[in-house]
């Protein structure tokens, strides 16, 4: 075989070998294409972590392959057309259109999120809330170190597409304090080697030539202590600037500020490892079961407050997701165009030019760069998608165990409600006929009205009882707060409850009754009304024996029967009679018993007119008191007076007449005197009438 020949099937074995290493990288191509389309669509973590272990290996490979060695023997024409032809440089691609701004927003806006999602729910007791406030807290810190993780890539591609624009000639604090430490460690190490090489040097001279080397060695200990005081100084103002926020400028420094306003989940020094989570507040014991109306309608409002807050929780985790979705959008384009710029290297025809298949090689390296990069953002944000979407799941299932129990909650409020309703229905039916029987079958007036107030008392005991066995539960606080309560109202309220406490002994067997007529602190009047704490009179003046409205009402406490300096006054129940009295004096030689006779008989002849009212009200005393009463008559007394001999005679007269009683009491008696001689002889002065009871 000639020279030519050999020449000419080594080059076409190469050219073979060159094939099937632009099939193979075509192949991976299309592997890559299949992976990145599953993961655009449906964002998988899963498949996102295989699409970036295959994007590593092609990197491998493509480093790894050998380049073609190059050809010595010249290419035939239809080669050299090939060769033209397959020169074709890839496109540049444009740079991937992505705003710092937007990225920031988004961080604030999934921290944002974050802290409503750890507080804004409060636990309403339920055994289920701790389990989901500790999932809600892991996939929230899981999603802020995604985001953070998306932010600081987005910030790298965005440093590495800006690369070509020249770089401003401001530096921040931290980058000058870090230049000045490393030329002050710098120094720091010449001056300790030269120490050490003079150290040796003293250590081989003699005494006499090392006087010198002291000398400089001491002024270079110096100059190394200064050094050395100059680092420690920088470090610690670099500490000092890192602390305060001075790390660096751009978008990266606001990732950093960011990242330090949620030390729980990413740590003082900004990394994605997360702290152990601080001790859940313990939940508030739940007041559905405790049988109390009000307990169950608290509970019920909080139920219905924590399922508001799971729900406006939710809006905010889908805004979240949007705000994501829409960052993505961007960075997924880009990745297609990577990828349809690799398979269109891929397809290109075979070359066997070497700086045709360094070109390509180089261009596989930067789109492999290009993908990685891409990919580091994308990657995090499908992954913030997956667990958004995975809290928002629990936070539906947290809201629909909440539902559930405020759907028993609501069936109890109501079944009481309706109870207590029932209840109370029942109580006024019973008060509406006890009223009924009690004015059809109860025909007198007073005890009439001591039944209706005997049926409020009650009618108002059992609604008490109705609504404290509806309304509270926990009966031991309640009689701690009703002891409590009672001490204050006795204390405050003693007149009330004083009057109220007489207003029983008022309505009593031997009480006042609306019509009697009392006396009680020096005033005279006919009962009008009884009230549980006041009672009413209509005033009457008059001297005793003629009394008459004055058109005055009169109001008295209840509590006034209990005070002793004010005496109450009131006839027997069942009477209304006094005692009136013809008072006479008889002369030194007058003829006392013969006055008595005539004066007892004109008294009786008047007395003899209304005598059946008064023995009617003499039985109706008997009926009423257990102890024997002598009926009322008149009846004479003598008695030694200031002025000589008195004779008088005691009568009783109805209260509401007696004006025209002793009216016609006087005209009979000075109608005997003037017509019997010895009578009037028998008289010193004039008669006169009064009250035999004072007061």
């Amino acid at each position: 075989m000639s020279r030519h020949g050999k020449t000419r099937l080594d080059a076409e074995g190469k050219l073979d070998m060159h094939n099937q290493e632009r099939k193979r990288i075509s192949d991976m191509n299309a592997n890559i294409s299949q992976v990145i389309s599953p993961l655009r669509s449906a964002g998988k973590l899963v498949v996102g972590i295989a699409a970036f272990c295959l994007i590593g290996g092609m990197a491998a490979q493509a480093q790894n392959a050998k380049p073609p060695q190059p050809l010595k023997a010249p290419a035939q024409p239809g080669a050299r057309q090939s060769s033209q032809n397959s020169q074709i440089t890839p496109n540049v691609l444009p740079p991937i259109q992505l705003d710092g701004e937007a990225a920031l927003h988004h961080l604030n806006q999934v921290i944002s999120w974050y802290r409503h999602a750890t507080t804004g729910v409060q636990s309403v007791g339920l055994p289920s809330d701790m389990i989901y406030q500790e999932n809600t807290q892991s996939l929230g810190a899981q999603v802020v170190q995604l985001a953070f993780q998306s932010a600081k890539a987005e910030s790298g591609l965005i440093t590495a597409q800006q690369k070509t624009k020249p770089e401003s000639s401001e530096t921040t604090q931290q980058q000058n304090l870090a230049q000045v430490q490393a030329r002050t460690t710098a120094q720091i190490d010449q001056l300790q080697s030269q120490i050490e090489g003079l150290n040796g040097q003293i250590a081989k001279t003699t005494a006499p030539r090392n006087g010198s080397l002291i000398s400089q060695r001491d002024g270079l200990q110096g100059e190394l202590e200064l050094q050395k005081a100059l680092l420690d100084a920088v470090q610690k103002m670099a500490s000092f600037a890192e602390s305060n926020g001075e790390i660096a400028g751009g978008i990266e420094g606001d990732i950093d500020q960011l990242a330090r306003s949620i030390p729980e989940v990413l740590g003082a020094s900004n990394q994605t490892s997360q702290k152990p989570a601080a001790a859940a507040a313990p939940a508030k014991p739940s007041l559905a079961n405790s049988g109390g109306l009000i307990s169950e309608t608290i509970t019920l409002y909080d139920y219905m407050s924590a399922e508001h807050q799971i729900a406006k929780l939710m809006e905010e985790t889908d805004d979240t997701r949007d705000g994501a979705d829409r960052l993505r959008a961007p960075l997924r384009d880009a990745m297609r165009a990577t990828i349809q710029e690799s398979q269109k290297l891929a397809n290109q025809m075979p070359t066997t030019d070497p700086q045709q298949l360094q070109a390509e090689r180089q261009d596989f390296q930067e789109l492999t760069e290009r993908f990685k990069r891409i990919s580091g953002v994308f990657l995090p944000l499908s992954q913030e998608i997956i667990v958004l979407n995975d809290s928002k799941t629990s936070l539906d299932e947290w809201r629909s165990s909440i539902s559930r129990e405020s759907k028993y909650v609501l069936r109890s409020v109501l079944v009481r409600v309706f109870g207590i309703v029932l209840a109370l229905g029942v109580i006024l039916f019973l008060s509406e006929i006890w009223r009924r029987i009690t004015f059809r079958y109860v025909g007198d007036p007073r005890r009439r009205r001591q039944f209706l107030v005997m049926r409020r008392v009650v009618i108002g005991f059992l609604i008490v009882i109705v609504l404290t066995l509806g309304f509270v539960s926990e009966f031991s606080s309640l009689a701690t707060f009703a002891g409590f309560i009672t001490a204050g109202i006795a204390v405050g309220l003693q007149a009330v409850l004083l009057s109220v406490a007489a207003y029983f002994f008022i309505i009593g067997r031997y009480g006042i009754r609306v019509g009697d007529r009392i006396s009680v602190a020096g005033i005279t009047g006919d009962v009008v009304d009884i009230g549980m704490v006041r009672m009413y009179l209509m005033e009457l003046a008059g001297t005793g024996l003629d009394f008459y409205p004055t058109g005055r009402i009169v109001v008295f406490s209840n509590s006034v029967l209990f005070q002793t300096g004010t005496p109450l006054f009131k006839q027997i129940p069942g009477t209304e009679y006094a005692w009136h009295e013809v008072v006479v004096m008889i002369a030194p030689d007058g003829n006392h018993k013969a006055t008595e006779e005539k004066l007892v008989a004109a008294v009786n002849a008047v007395y003899s007119k209304y005598r059946e009212e008064i023995e009617r009200q003499h039985r109706e005393i008997e009926r009423r008191v257990d102890i024997q009463v002598e009926a009322p008559r008149p009846e004479a007394r003598l008695q030694f007076a200031d002025a000589g001999l008195e004779l008088l005679v005691r009568y009783p007269v109805d209260l509401r007449k007696a004006p025209d009683i002793d009216e016609e009491m006087t005209r009979k008696v000075l109608e005997l005197i003037e017509t019997d001689g010895a009578l009037k002889g028998a008289i010193s002065g004039a008669p006169k009438i009064r009250s035999a009871v004072k007061g």
